[in-house]
């Protein structure tokens, strides 16, 4: 089964569906691109398909900021519009006036 095109962007702000965290997101891989013993490690009942866009997310939660992996069945729009604390998100991202974010231009030799 092909993948399908991606339903979020990068620099949109997500939250997961069944866990209770949110995140910015910085990259897509169009359908599963990590390892299996990482695909094979989330609950049977609970572990989404491989043939979907995955989401790379500068997140958070209450506790504590990290990097997350999620596929795009898991992944809801966050439209709070409270700002994200990962201190990540400025290395590559520039807020804009209106709260949304926006990547900065990347420099390479």
């Amino acid at each position: 089964m092909k993948a399908s095109s991606a339903k979020f962007a990068i620099g949109q702000v997500v939250r997961h569906r069944v866990f209770d965290f949110r995140g910015l997101i910085f990259d897509v891989d169009p359908e599963f691109d990590n390892t299996e013993e990482w695909w094979l490690s989330i609950p049977e009942d609970v572990r989404p398909r491989k043939d979907q866009p995955f989401y790379h997310l500068f997140a958070e939660n209450a506790e504590t900021e990290y990097i997350a992996y999620v596929s795009e069945q898991n992944l809801l729009p966050d439209e709070t519009g409270e700002p994200l604390r990962n201190p990540m998100i400025a290395e590559l991202f520039t807020q804009e006036k209106n709260g949304s974010y926006k990547a900065k231009p990347i420099l390479a030799n």
